[in-house]
Formats: C-alpha cells, sequence, structure tokens
C-alpha cells in the first residue's frame, strides 16, 4: 500500500530505534503533527504486569496540570440536591431512572459518567452497555463519590482515566499538539507519575518496561525513561 507524502515527510529523520530524551521526543512528536486537525498527543506505555491476574491490575486517574485540550461531555447519575449540584458545575447530562432508561435504550450522550453512591444499584444495571466502554463508574477512580460537583470540574479540566489492556498497556491522550512544549512534557510526566503510583502488590520485575509517544497521524517515538522526572520513576 503506497504511503502517502505527508506520512512519508513525518517520518523523515524518526529512528524509529531509538530512545529519545522526554523533551527531544516532544519536540519531534509536536513538529510532525501536521494534520488539518489538532491532532491529539498519545502516550502508550507497556507495564511488566499480567493483568488476568487480579493483584497485576493497573487502574487510575491523572489530574493532567494542563488539561488534555478536549471538549469532554459529562453524565451524572444523581437526584435532588446532588443533581443540582452537578449541573451547576457544568454535568452535560443529569438523570436517575430516566437516564438509565435513555443508556440502557443504546444512546450514550457523555464521554465521562459519574454517579452518586446511592444510585450505583441502578446503574449496575447498565454494566453490560457502560463496561465494555470503560465508562463504568467506580470509587477508585473517584467517579463514584457524594463530590459530584468536584468529580464534574475534575473531569471537565483535564481528569484522564487509564486501566491497563489484556497484552499490559496502559494509553491514554495527554494534551494536544497545540499546546507548548514545556506544558505537554509536564502533562506526561504527571500521567506517568499516576501510572507509577498505581503499580499493584502483584507486579514483580521492572513495572515500566517501555514507554511511547506519538501524535495522531504521527510516528511513535520510543522514551529514554531515564530523562523522565524522578519522581515518576520511583
Amino acid at each position: 500500500m503506497a504511503i502517502g507524502k505527508r506520512t512519508v515527510k513525518a517520518r523523515e529523520g524518526v529512528d524509529r530505534e531509538k530512545l529519545y530524551a522526554l523533551a527531544e521526543a516532544v519536540k519531534m512528536v509536536k513538529s510532525r503533527a501536521s494534520a488539518k486537525f489538532d491532532e491529539t498527543i498519545e502516550i502508550a506505555m507497556n507495564l511488566g504486569v499480567d493483568p488476568r491476574h487480579a493483584d497485576q491490575m493497573v487502574r487510575g486517574v491523572c489530574n493532567l496540570p494542563n488539561g488534555s485540550g478536549r471538549t469532554v461531555r459529562v453524565g451524572v447519575f444523581a437526584r435532588g440536591p446532588k443533581a443540582d449540584e452537578a449541573r451547576a458545575a457544568g454535568a452535560d447530562v443529569v438523570g436517575a431512572e430516566d437516564l438509565v432508561e435513555i443508556v440502557n435504550g443504546g444512546k450514550i450522550d457523555f464521554d465521562r459518567c459519574i454517579a452518586t453512591p446511592d444510585l450505583m444499584g441502578l446503574v449496575g444495571r447498565l454494566g453490560k452497555v457502560l463496561g465494555p466502554r470503560g465508562m463504568m463508574p467506580n470509587p477508585r477512580v473517584g467517579t463514584v463519590t457524594m463530590d459530584v460537583a468536584g468529580a464534574v470540574k475534575a473531569a471537565k479540566g483535564g481528569a484522564v482515566e487509564f486501566r491497563v489492556e489484556k497484552a499490559g498497556i496502559v494509553q491514554a491522550g495527554v494534551g494536544k499538539a497545540s499546546f507548548s512544549e514545556e506544558n505537554l512534557v509536564q502533562n506526561i510526566q504527571a500521567f506517568i507519575d499516576a501510572v507509577q503510583k498505581a503499580k499493584p502488590a502483584g507486579a514483580k520485575g521492572t513495572f515500566v518496561q517501555r514507554v511511547a509517544l506519538s501524535s495522531t497521524m504521527g510516528p511513535g517515538l520510543k522514551i529514554d525513561t531515564t530523562t523522565i522526572a524522578p519522581t515518576a520513576q520511583q
């Protein structure tokens, strides 16, 4: 299959086997993001875990210091004053039984889902709908909470959830190509730090094995993990 001119140009000067310093990788990935839209800068981390074992599951949330650059639609399952709090905080969709019915019917008009603890009995019925999309509210990542206003603001402000995939890989968008290099580096370091802090008890050997950075349409660059801030390597 023929490779487009833009792809060829983006790959110029990229050594697929080299380990790049984080700042250098950010500069190269950012400069090669030449699509007509604001490309997402994406990180992929290969972890030394087997998520088939419960004690090796890696899951958490990271509040990116400079935001994600995404417009996130937030849905909240809440009643009464908590529903009012959610709306005031900027939630896009709020409801209880009515929202369960809508979601069960296949209409999911939000990207992030939050619920108050008292409604989890209701929301639990949506496991087959929300679960495969990674949208099921979970207290471990702060999406089952009485502080719905705080959770909505965090989701809108750049909170990124992560969960290890079957192959032991964690992936996430950590900003946009339009962000400054400094802001991207800060976001990436914060994300890696959050993943490190979520290291499970069952993890053996080297936890973070490989890290790669890319833009939506650009080539991937391998990161030299020794160039990541010390707090992200503990």
